[in-house]
């Protein structure tokens, strides 16, 4: 579900005359996403995507958002382009929010993915990465390092009702991680958040990446862990190396690896696989049984944890 603002008829029509597009033809709520309200805009110039920023987006933050996506799409990165009005401006208000459209995308994410996806997820990671080094915005990450101590103290209370041992393990493997992770390595703006349901394909080839609204600066070698994660592993979380090979492969095509991030790699999967166990994890604690929103079980990503704790090199993923 991810329709929590309705707009009326009246105020869609006055909002998308401020833009130079033509006539509503029609305007269909999204049920996929949790973030934010997403309509898709049909209207006589084409179909779009209206974009109603919730409560979980800092309002100061669609500046970076919306100029990344921008910047990226002249740089050929195919994503959503953010639509001006006539006054010139991105973003302006619908019902309440901040709201923006952007242009819409041909393509479907892959609901199983495959090697070959993996692999042009790879190529596309990398081009996303070089494409952004001369972006002048930077926003720090929110749900870095930094950020998940607070997490998990939020959640210590409830933890062991999720899988018993779950926080002192995970207490221990944040003070594992805070002691050890890597301060400097490549850096620049990621995506922070490519899960599959982000990247669309189309005729076997990428093309759309979306959902920016994670994105901020970070280490290039974690946004490659975080799809590791997110692509690399099976129904039952058995680990595919095949997939880690080719979408790391790829991805060195176009932007060549550095021997530190190989050799961070393990504990920056680790890391990847933590963040998103907390914040899973907190949503699991938090949010209501009957709210709107479906909860992800945290306990596959302790899962890959796991496994990751268990990798000696880079080379278990298939990276020499």
């Amino acid at each position: 579900m991810a329709v929590y603002t309705e707009v009326s008829d009246e105020d869609l029509i006055a909002f998308v005359a401020e833009y130079d597009i033509g006539e509503v033809l029609s305007c269909k709520g999204i049920a996929e996403g949790i973030e934010n309200t997403n309509y898709l805009l049909a209207t006589g110039a084409g179909t779009f995507i209206l974009t109603l920023y919730e409560k979980r987006v800092d309002p100061s933050d669609l500046p970076f958002f919306l100029g990344l996506m921008e910047h990226l799409a002249l740089q050929g990165v195919p994503c959503p382009v953010p639509v001006k009005g006539r006054d010139g401006q991105t973003l302006r208000r619908l019902a309440g929010r901040p709201a923006a459209i952007v242009t819409f995308l041909d393509g479907m994410w892959p609901r199983k993915a495959t090697a070959d996806h993996c692999a042009a997820l790879g190529a596309a990671l990398a081009r996303m990465h070089v494409a952004g080094q001369d972006f002048q915005l930077r926003r720090a990450n929110g749900l870095a390092l930094g950020a998940w101590r607070g997490l998990l103290e939020k959640c210590l209370a409830h933890a062991d009702e999720v899988r018993p041992g779950l926080a002192a393990a995970l207490t221990a493997e944040l003070d594992h991680l805070e002691a050890c992770w890597p301060r400097d390595l490549p850096a620049g703006v990621i995506h922070a958040d490519l899960f599959p349901d982000n990247v669309f394909f189309h005729h076997g080839q990428v093309s759309g990446l979306i959902d920016f609204y994670f994105a901020c600066w970070d280490i290039f070698a974690y946004d490659v862990a975080i799809c590791l994660n997110a692509w690399c592993f099976e129904p039952g979380n058995s680990f595919n190396v095949t997939k880690a090979r080719r979408l790391l492969s790829n991805y060195r095509r176009v932007r060549a690896f550095s021997d530190a991030e190989i050799e961070a790699l393990p504990l920056l999967a680790r890391g990847g696989a933590l963040r998103f166990l907390l914040t899973r994890l907190y949503d699991w604690v938090h949010t209501p049984k009957d709210a709107l929103v479906t909860r992800k079980n945290p306990i596959e990503y302790w899962d890959k944890l796991r496994f990751h704790q268990g990798v000696k090199s880079a080379g278990e993923y298939g990276l020499t």
